[in-house]
């Protein structure tokens, strides 16, 4: 059950504050407000609620408002909660009609939250973004092809590419990953022994002597492969005896009346057994892989992903398949476990296809993903690549000076897709997702994309408010300095003449 009140009901000057002085309405906060489609958001965030049952929940504007000040500011839960609290034009973004010291709600909501809004829901908003953009050129461009009873050209440039983002995790290694496991089969034991009032004999674990060896290894610098060797060995024995005393300890409560561990404890006993029966498996066969391998007994769903690149070889996170439309960008594929992104192709271009109405006329992307499949895909559909065709180069050149030159071009246009790679990374922390579960993890990254198109979409509507004044004026369609006075406005640079 949700309470909720439309965006058109509030404004900057209705705005209570104790303050002598008015807030101001060119204020970020206040002009980012304008742009957040919060009425189509609360009908997706409504609909994924009972709306008889229960007591009324958080305002759907106080919910995404709030997400949204948490990315863009990079704040942890609590900060983003004390920074609203303090902030005046914060609390208008949320929806607030006047200003309040409360804390407008407890942190440890923002998990809930996260599992309530999931990749789906922002993807809708991203859609619902990118057809106000281009909506209207989409179906003037599909009309013409509908009078004339053929399907519509293809139009529009797609760019698509492939990154990780890393989990918040420290950077695993095995025998880090067993000690850590052998530690918490430890706490089991000792919560175990104390539900019997401590009767009987307490099992050893030799937890003394494997902590002394496990500090002085973890002191080496360098260490050789027979060290690590050693002691991955020595980690695995205790694993494999603090398993057997868990579940000898275990037994002693077969009559169902009563089982002493908590779910908690019980996840990680699953955890760790997968986790023993992987290493045990790599030290058997002296190898370094294995199916769905572990790295975090604290996210067992992350997995190590080769990138191949200069000093990052291996990330650890999920694989995001991208597409950039229009300079907006779309998650098309999320995916723990590591694969090819040349799969995503026919996927993304028929997503391209469904939310405009026709085919993109270019795929933009690097050598991965010009497979011989997704080459007789696309030439079935007319849809150009920018890749070098297969075979050999002909002896004599075709393709004269200005086809090379827009070939080239059209490939370095792929660099805009890498550029929101960065931004997403280096502005909004895209390679430190902080989120622990699954379902909350994907719901950050998504509210990432998400955040990143609604600051395009700012910059859009600013760009063309001024495009709107400078062609207003007299003699502004002849100034052959407008469009130049246009590009420094939207890269946000000052001017010295006008």
């Amino acid at each position: 059950m949700v309470k909720y009140e439309s965006t058109r009901q509030l404004s900057i000057h209705e705005f209570k504050t104790p303050f002598q002085s008015s807030l101001r309405a060119d204020n970020k906060w206040v002009m980012l407000s304008d742009i957040v489609p919060w009425d189509r958001f609360a009908s997706l965030y409504m609909n994924a609620m009972d709306k008889q049952m229960g007591r009324p929940g958080l305002s759907p504007r106080l919910v995404l408002g709030a997400l949204i000040i948490k990315h863009v500011k990079k704040l942890d839960d609590r900060g983003t909660i004390e920074e609203i609290q303090e902030n005046p034009y914060m609390q208008f973004f949320i929806g607030l009609k006047e200003f309040t010291t409360e804390p407008v709600f407890d942190a440890s909501l923002f998990v809930e939250i996260r599992k309530r809004i999931g990749k789906e829901m922002f993807d809708k908003l991203n859609e619902m973004i990118i057809e106000s953009v281009s909506g209207k050129s989409d179906k003037k461009h599909n009309k013409k092809s509908q009078d004339k009873d053929d399907p519509p050209k293809n139009k529009g440039k797609l760019q698509i590419d492939a990154t990780v983002a890393d989990q918040y995790i420290k950077y695993p290694t095995d025998t880090d990953l067993l000690n850590i496991s052998r530690k918490k089969l430890e706490e089991m034991i000792d919560l175990l022994y104390e539900l019997k009032d401590k009767q009987g004999v307490k099992p050893r674990t030799y937890r003394r002597k494997i902590d002394k060896a496990f500090a002085v290894y973890s002191k080496g610098r360098n260490k050789s492969k027979n060290e690590i060797r050693k002691m991955k060995r020595k980690l695995l024995e205790c694993i494999n005896r603090n398993i057997h005393h868990v579940n000898q300890m275990l037994d002693g409560y077969g009559d169902g009346s009563f089982f002493p561990l908590s779910k908690n404890y019980q996840r990680f006993l699953w955890i760790i057994n997968t986790v023993y029966d992987q290493q045990k498996q790599m030290y058997d066969t002296q190898d370094n892989t294995c199916p769905h391998r572990i790295v975090s007994i604290f996210q067992p769903h992350v997995r190590p992903i080769k990138r191949g690149k200069q000093g990052r070889d291996t990330e650890f996170g999920s694989k995001l398949g991208v597409s950039l439309d229009n300079g907006f960008v779309r998650l098309n594929n999320l995916s723990w476990d590591a694969y090819n992104e040349s799969s995503d192709l026919i996927k993304q271009v028929e997503a391209y296809k469904d939310l405009h109405g026709h085919y993109p006329e270019l795929v933009q992307a690097d050598n991965i993903y010009p497979t011989r499949e997704n080459r007789k895909y696309l030439k079935e559909r007319n849809i150009r690549i920018t890749a070098p065709p297969l075979g050999r180069k002909p002896v004599e050149n075709k393709t004269n000076y200005y086809q090379h030159k827009k070939r080239k071009q059209e490939a370095m246009e792929r660099n805009q897709i890498e550029g929101k790679f960065g931004q997403g990374k280096n502005g909004y922390a895209l390679n430190r997702i902080r989120a622990r579960l699954r379902s909350t993890s994907e719901s950050w990254i998504s509210c990432i994309f998400f955040i990143m198109n609604l600051i395009k979409l700012e910059k859009e509507f600013f760009l063309a408010y001024f495009k709107i004044i400078f062609l207003c004026l007299p003699g502004a369609q002849k100034n052959k300095n407008i469009n130049l006075l246009l590009y420094y406005v939207s890269r946000g640079r000052k001017l010295i003449y006008v």
